[in-house]
């Protein structure tokens, strides 16, 4: 979509606003050029000796009257204008959110978070001032420049309004040859002002790792390296955008030197009043304001053009999974996985090949194996992160694709390996996912984890700020803060991908007992824990080893040692190293 076919149908959803701000414009022109028009009038009446002082003062409270009109309309065009125009930035803001929020582990893949943030802030700051400041200042300037070109031709004198316009030609292909370079001035600061967004972004974000290792010189370095980029960018934009106004000051000067001398003639040869000449050099003054309107109009339209040609491709780009389904609840059934195969991009080998698993209502399901095996990649077919590219899998009869994302993400909850706190308070942070859960639920979620004695500690308690990403929290408290918030959000289906690498066998050992509870008061609610200990899945109704993408072996805990295989071995070497640990 171009910038105009944008504007014009924003234009078109908010015209009272634009043709209200058209209309005080308008009345702001015409006061305009009223000005120089009665100025002329109150000198030829003076030289002239035809105004007393009655006639004089009211003269010069009409002028003072028309500048006062003027501010009241000024001021009435930009507050209806803008409130407008801002629409325009959040209406492009909520689409790229609901774009961003819709979007695939594999998009997120590809992009850059400090870039995503410069779009959603200069980017459309951008659009929105072309939508808003250049639209006006194009129409307010136009305006201007055909009422006070008539006045100057049809009012004054039409051959000094002809030989003021002879330069005029020259500015117009000044202009565009600097628009030209504005464009690409603007497109390069843009992109680089996005590769400083993604520096700070990357190096607040792992500022206690660049501490560790030492590289905060590096690391700072590498930011001035990238604002002195940016800032270079900036200025070269800025030098352009600089150029206009010498473009406009040439060509007014010389429109004024042939005025002056024309005029002067033709005063001399008394064919021209001094008061109409007067005027003619008011208006000739008046034409600086729409010269200096094309400029940052221009400049505002190549910039907003620069904008978009770096948002619309975002906002365009297909969503890396679907959501065509049409069922809006998952009902009570068996969950099957068959034949799934399924590989990341242009990957040797498929992360999982020809798996195929069934769980019925309430039972447990334990997934092992080696680092790299699937597990985590299962997961997420059945969060439909990722689709297959072979096999289905279905829910209560029907494919997960049947499915309205909303109404499958409702059934599920999910702890992944490296969980995620906003910054709130530990109660907001366990009631994400039931904002109208009461504190008793909450704390009944918190113990179901096992934090809720941690979290008593806290001088704060439950209202204890986690920080920016749980950075207050240890490692362990932060994986039990999420499976509480997963406790909480009372789904069919618990996925748990590695959630208790992070806590000892003890609490591990509790936490577990506690879902075997909570699996007893609720028998239809099922769970899948995917874990590198095998302790953590002992217990299920099923246990299905990965390795390299396949099922390699499948059973209960006992079936599966008495198989003697790659389960057995690494049960015999964890129970092991947890009896050297215990001594």
């Amino acid at each position: 979509m171009s910038l105009a076919r944008l504007i014009g149908g924003f234009v078109r959803r908010h015209w009272h606003a634009y043709v209200s701000s058209a209309f005080m414009l308008a009345g702001v022109a015409i006061c305009t050029v009223l000005i120089p028009r009665k100025v002329g009038a109150l000198i030829d009446g003076l030289a002239a000796h035809r105004l007393d002082q009655d006639a004089l003062l009211l003269g010069l409270a009409q002028l003072l009257g028309l500048g006062l009109a003027i501010y009241v309309l000024r001021v009435g065009w930009r507050i209806r204008l803008y409130s407008a125009a801002y629409n325009l930035g959040v209406e492009l803001r909520t689409r790229l959110y609901a774009r961003l929020a819709a979007q695939g582990p594999a998009f997120y893949g590809r992009q850059r978070t400090g870039d995503l943030m410069a779009l959603a802030t200069n980017d459309i700051d951008a659009i929105e001032m072309a939508a808003g400041e250049a639209m006006l200042a194009g129409f307010d300037g136009t305006l201007t420049l055909l009422m006070v070109l008539g006045i100057m031709t049809l009012g004054v004198d039409w051959r000094l309004a002809s030989i003021a316009l002879l330069p005029f030609p020259l500015m117009a292909l000044a202009f565009w040859r600097i628009s030209s370079h504005i464009h690409k001035a603007e497109g390069d600061a843009l992109k680089r002002f996005s590769a400083l967004n993604d520096h700070v972004q990357e190096s607040l974000t792992g500022v206690r790792t660049l501490r560790a290792l030492g590289l905060e010189d590096r690391s700072a370095a590498q930011f001035s390296e990238l604002a002195g980029n940016a800032a270079d960018a900036s200025l070269s934009a800025q030098r352009w955008e600089a150029a206009y106004e010498p473009a406009v000051g040439l060509t007014l000067s010389a429109a004024t030197g042939l005025t002056l001398g024309l005029g002067g003639y033709l005063v001399w040869n008394n064919e021209l009043t001094v008061g109409a000449l007067t005027s003619f050099s008011m208006y000739l003054g008046q034409l600086i304001w729409p010269m200096f309107a094309a400029g940052w109009v221009l400049s505002l339209i190549e910039r907003g053009r620069a904008g978009l040609a770096r948002l619309q491709p975002l906002l365009d780009t297909p969503l890396t999974v679907d959501d065509k389904g049409t069922l809006e609840q998952v009902g009570r059934g068996p969950l099957v996985v068959k034949d799934v195969t399924f590989a990341y991009g242009e990957a040797d080998r498929p992360a999982l090949s020809e798996v195929s698993v069934a769980m019925q209502p309430g039972q447990t399901l334990g997934l092992v194996g080696p680092t790299g095996a699937g597990k985590s990649t299962l997961l997420r077919v059945l969060l439909r992160q990722a689709t297959p590219q072979q096999g289905a899998v279905s829910w209560a009869g029907h494919r997960l694709e049947d499915y309205r994302l909303s109404a499958l993400r409702a059934a599920l909850s999910w702890v992944p390996q490296e969980s995620f706190l906003f910054s709130a308070t530990i109660a907001e942070n366990i009631a994400l996912a039931r904002p109208g859960a009461s504190r008793l639920d909450v704390e009944e979620a918190a113990r179901m984890a096992s934090i809720h004695d941690d979290i008593l500690r806290f001088p704060q308690g439950y209202d204890t700020p986690v920080g920016e990403k749980g950075i207050t929290l240890s490692g362990g408290q932060r994986q039990r803060v999420a499976i509480a918030r997963a406790l909480l959000a009372d789904s069919s289906l618990l996925l748990l991908d590695d959630a208790l690498s992070a806590v000892d066998t003890g609490t591990e050992t509790r936490i577990l007992e506690h879902l075997a509870e909570l699996r007893a008061a609720r028998p239809e609610r099922a769970a899948i824990i995917a874990s590198h200990r095998l302790s953590s899945v002992a217990g299920a109704d099923r246990i299905v080893v990965l390795r390299d993408g396949r099922i390699t072996e499948s059973g209960t805990h006992d079936e599966l040692l008495a198989l003697d295989g790659w389960y057995a071995s690494q049960w015999r070497y964890q129970q092991l190293e947890a009896s050297i640990d215990a001594e």
